[in-house]
């Protein structure tokens, strides 16, 4: 028995959510800063969109 079996992790093993390897603890949930980066770009370029409510957007207009 090793050190780090008695050592229970924060954070649940999971696969990257771009590639699919193990996450890394430095950069979780993803592999590496690569992986990371590039779902950054994808936000800062609005590949993914958060829906609003409809309501959200009346009281916008009526300001």
């Amino acid at each position: 028995m090793s050190p780090d079996d008695k050592v229970t992790p924060l954070r649940p093993k999971r696969p990257c959510p771009e590639c699919g390897k193990p996450s890394a603890r430095e950069t979780y949930p993803f592999c590496s800063k690569r992986c990371k980066d590039i779902d950054l770009n994808r936000w800062l370029k609005d590949v993914y969109v958060i829906p609003g409510r409809d309501d959200e957007d009346d009281d916008d207009h009526q300001k």
